[in-house]
């Protein structure tokens, strides 16, 4: 999610039943982002991108 739609992906998430969804952010936008700046902002959020998925995740 970048985030200029944080608080859409919020809603969206208690309006599907689940409050509490993790998902990652990253700075908006990204329409006119270079690849070297997404590689960055990928980069940035990587390391933190294993506490969003379940502990069991060899499925996905």
């Amino acid at each position: 999610m970048t985030s200029r739609f944080v608080s859409a992906a919020e809603l969206m998430a208690r309006v599907l039943g689940l409050p509490d969804y993790p998902f990652a952010v990253i700075e908006h936008p990204v329409s006119s982002a270079s690849d070297a700046e997404l590689e960055q902002r990928a980069r940035s959020v990587a390391a933190g991108m294993e506490g969003l998925l379940p502990a069991d995740h060899t499925e996905y």
